[in-house]
């Protein structure tokens, strides 16, 4: 039996825990920790595509959390964006 992983095994063996993330704070711990292997340098290609499509999918996670996040301030700002001033004035 040869123990080359086959590509589609390949995202599995690399990223066991393909489902979606507890929370935003450890998607964001497990993207820099594929950036840092695929910037490593070490993997090999179907590592890297399998790391590249994590990758997409944890961003994409991300993003529709910013997103909903971004969603919920203007509710409760009645809709109104208002300026935001670093020493926490509002223009």
């Amino acid at each position: 039996m040869s123990k080359t992983a086959q590509p589609a095994d390949a995202n599995q063996a690399l990223f066991p825990e393909q489902e979606e993330p507890r929370d935003f704070e450890s998607a964001m711990a497990e993207l820099e920790k594929i950036v840092a292997e695929m910037e490593g340098g070490q993997l090999t290609l179907e590592a890297s595509l399998a790391a590249y499509k994590r990758g997409v999918a944890l961003t994409a996670y991300c993003q529709k959390t910013l997103d909903a996040a971004d969603m919920q301030v203007k509710l409760l700002e009645n809709g109104v964006l208002k300026d935001y001033k670093a020493d926490g004035r509002n223009v």
